[in-house]
């Protein structure tokens, strides 16, 4: 079955009063309807932020990948404009898979990849194809797809395996970073590059994957930033190390230096970039700001998703954007600063001395929220922070100052959420050193989710929680001497 534009437009428009709202989020970018997964085509053009983004609008389960469109004048308030990709060609018929768009003579540019089925595994092939717009919303194929195919693959990569397009600008190049698996095992990115976006010829692999390095990337991004290369890519069934990697997916950020000559990437520093539960397959720009902005899709593969399984009809969001950093060869994010025009209902509190004991904020009350929170624990051994809590639920954010552990825990949020992982993770935790004896915490709680920012963003735990009852208390537990030198609360409203 081959799907159109004017049918997923026409099924959105006639369905999207239907879905059931309880546990959609206000301020982060989601579809209508339907299934989203990977942000794509993420770019500032003519004045407003654009995200595509992979999804299928029939059902809240994957299926064959359209790419879903919204638009944004400030990364907070997104409006669904059409759809702009649908499976509709022979090249791309099992999908229009994760991609990402550029700016050529006042024109956009896509390039994705086509996904074709086959009777067997060994069938499929994956290839690279172009669609270009005048106007940002109507998009055209060009006749010269697919303009990447396994004739142009080196030797040792799987026609199978072989997608997501990042295409970059380089002095009179566009370079195109592309995943790709190898013949005998492990991840690698190939670079390819074209004066036109159009006719492509293949460089060099750009980034070899050892084999403890995961059986499959996928999603790359490069940019430069405070005079370092920074490479993100996310990555399926990387090993468990200590407390990273626990997820079934992971994503990686590698700090170091391209070399566009000879088209290699050194790298310097390997972290994972979100140690929380929910966080896959980010995707950057440069806005007219020169802000690198990143996004990313606030899900994990393999888990239950209560707004399918209940029959809400849509699944999946993004997180909120966040600006990047690089300071130590180390990724900060920070949210966003135009999330603060949203601010509303301010609530403060200074100076609160606990010692061994348990401090409920009656008066506060955060469902769609922001909360700042600056702890002195140089005289503490713990302390729990229970969030969007009510008489039996509770989202936990605890930190260990004797072991400077910083830990997420849902087993309490509401329903539960279970993947494919070995063992049922349920928390996450970071090693995070107090800065003058403090820790400072962003934490931002919408209707089913939470993302942590610690220490001005040197670390982010995102994560979806999906209470089951209005959960919107606020407790801190002390053990030793635990001050906490300010909580202020705002609401977010959009």
């Amino acid at each position: 079955m081959m799907y159109t534009l004017k049918q997923a437009n026409t099924y959105i428009e006639e369905n999207r009063e239907r879905v059931i709202a309880d546990y959609r989020n206000d301020y982060h970018a989601m579809a209508p309807i339907g299934w989203i997964n990977d942000p794509n085509g993420f770019i500032y053009y003519k004045g407003e932020y654009h995200l595509f983004y992979q999804y299928y609008p029939y059902k809240a389960v994957w299926g064959p990948m359209h790419w879903g469109h919204s638009k944004s004048k400030d990364l907070v308030n997104w409006e669904t404009v059409p759809v702009a990709l649908a499976p509709d060609q022979s090249y791309d018929k099992d999908g229009c898979f994760s991609g990402t768009a550029i700016e050529k003579d006042g024109k956009l540019y896509l390039m994705y990849t086509g996904h074709i089925e086959g009777e067997t595994e060994e069938d499929i092939r994956q290839v690279q194809c172009i669609a270009v717009s005048s106007d940002g919303i109507n998009f055209e194929k060009v006749e010269q797809n697919p303009v990447i195919t396994e004739a142009d693959l080196p030797e040792n990569a799987k026609p199978q395996d072989f997608r997501d397009p990042k295409v970059v600008k380089k002095g009179d190049f566009y370079y195109s970073l592309i995943a790709s698996k190898k013949e005998d095992g492990g991840g690698q990115i190939l670079l390819y590059k074209s004066k036109d976006l159009l006719d492509w010829e293949f460089v060099s692999v750009m980034l070899n994957g050892e084999i403890d390095e995961g059986p499959m990337w996928e999603c790359p991004d490069i940019f430069e930033l405070d005079g370092k290369d920074v490479l993100l890519f996310s990555v399926e069934g990387l090993p468990k190390k200590e407390n990273n990697f626990l997820n079934t997916h992971s994503v990686l950020a590698i700090v170091g230096e391209m070399d566009w000559e000879k088209g290699i990437f050194h790298k310097e520093t390997v972290e994972e970039l979100d140690y929380g539960l929910d966080f896959y397959a980010p995707q950057t720009i440069e806005d007219d700001k020169n802000r690198r902005i990143m996004i990313s899709w606030m899900q994990m593969w393999g888990r239950n998703i209560p707004t399918e399984t209940e029959q809400h009809g849509w699944a999946g969001s993004m997180t909120l954007p966040r600006e990047l950093f690089t300071q130590n060869n180390h990724v900060y994010q920070r949210p966003v600063a135009e999330i603060k025009n949203y601010y509303t209902n301010k609530q403060s509190y200074k100076t609160i001395k606990l010692s061994d004991e348990t401090k409920a904020f009656e008066e506060l009350s955060a469902e769609v929220s922001a909360i700042e929170l600056v702890l002195d624990v140089k005289a503490g051994k713990r302390f729990d922070l229970e969030v969007r809590s009510n008489q039996v639920e509770k989202t936990l954010v605890s930190y260990d100052c004797e072991t400077s552990f910083l830990e997420l825990n849902r087993i309490d949020s509401g329903i539960e959420l279970v993947g494919n992982e070995e063992e049922h993770v349920y928390k996450r935790s970071v090693y995070c050193e107090p800065e003058n004896n403090k820790i400072e915490l962003e934490i931002f709680l919408d209707r089913a989710s939470i993302e942590v920012f610690a220490n001005h963003g040197k670390y982010t735990l995102t994560s979806t929680i999906y209470p089951t009852q209005k959960a919107d208390h606020i407790k801190i537990i002390a053990e030793g001497e635990i001050e906490v030198d300010r909580l202020d609360k705002w609401d977010i409203e959009v």
